[in-house]
């Protein structure tokens, strides 16, 4: 008797135990959610949409996208920390992620502790933008422009601590020049200001820009990247036009609350690279200005470590805070 009673409080005690394998070994077994912390139609969201529809194909059951911005994808990200640990909650995230840990001041969640990479999974670089009213051509005659006439250059951004205001505050240290931070509400008013001349020049990514190509009233002269793009093969990296250091971009990484499963991670993983694997979710990307890449979770968490600690330098430099 004492012999039967052990065995079913073994078996109570295993139980648990015995149901997270098996749910683990299941997943997904209903739909999963991939939350986005900016509003719907902006680069994020689209890039999740079209991410959501192939992960579902791929692990054979609904993946959703829900918004919830605000703070800078701070909101999303503190819900998506606080979640269950279970692969249902995801977080697709833009490198606001390895920013605003620098930027704010107080967040609700740690970047690197509150998460379980998955896949970083596309990039998308900055362009280096200059007004037609300048009377420069090129990478090089700009700084050379900014080194003779200190305190004559203006630059525009989408808002402090966008990655379009970041790459300039790195290109300033990079270069030496002097240029004073002008903030819009948007891309499309910042790159308005380049236009019109009230700021001299920009960086800003592919898609704001797709429209603007070709146009007199601005030169395209600089990519923020390692390698050329595809979508503007005939921009020069700043690499090329002798700038070292700028091979920066805004990213999009899929990530999971830490504690998560590894089986399930692996899982998530796998369906990501195989969606890359498709090329017409390739093509789609490319499309939108972002850069397919393969990634395994390690590679992705070393990632967001060095993206942190080179804008946590970026930020200190310029001085740079969001209240």
């Amino acid at each position: 008797m004492f012999h039967r009673l052990a065995a079913g409080a073994a078996l109570v005690l295993l139980s648990p135990l015995s149901q997270a394998a098996a749910d683990t070994a299941a997943f997904p077994s209903r739909a999963v959610k991939i939350v986005v912390g900016y509003t719907p139609g902006g680069g994020t969201d689209m890039t999740a949409r079209l991410l959501a529809q192939q992960l579902g194909e791929k692990l054979g059951q609904s993946v959703i996208v829900e918004n919830r911005p605000g703070a800078g994808q701070n909101i999303g990200a503190t819900y998506v920390s606080r979640a269950d640990p279970d692969g249902y909650t995801l977080f697709l995230s833009s490198s606001a992620l390895a920013i605003n840990v620098s930027l704010f001041p107080k967040l609700d969640y740690d970047p690197i502790k509150s998460f379980a990479p998955i896949a970083v999974f596309g990039q998308s670089p900055n362009l280096l933008v200059v007004s037609s009213k300048l009377p420069v051509k090129d990478v090089k005659q700009l700084i050379a422009y900014g080194k003779q006439h200190p305190g004559a250059l203006n630059f525009s951004s989408s808002g402090h601590g966008s990655t379009q205001h970041l790459s300039a505050e790195l290109f300033k240290l990079r270069t030496g020049i002097s240029a004073t931070h002008v903030p819009y509400k948007g891309s499309g008013p910042s790159i308005n200001g380049v236009q019109t001349g009230e700021v001299q020049f920009t960086f800003i990514n592919i898609p704001s820009m797709s429209a603007l190509m070709g146009s007199d009233k601005v030169k395209v002269v600089g990519l923020t990247s390692s390698k050329r793009s595809a979508a503007v093969p005939d921009v020069p990296t700043l690499a090329e036009s002798g700038v070292q250091g700028m091979d920066v971009a805004a990213w999009y990484g899929l990530l999971a609350p830490a504690g998560t499963p590894p089986a399930i991670v692996k899982r998530l993983n796998q369906a990501v690279n195989d969606a890359l694997a498709d090329e017409k979710f390739r093509t789609q990307l490319m499309q939108a200005g972002v850069e397919p890449m393969n990634s395994t979770p390690e590679f992705f968490a070393s990632f967001l470590a060095d993206d942190i600690a080179l804008w946590k330098k970026v930020i200190s430099a310029a001085g740079t805070k969001v209240d």
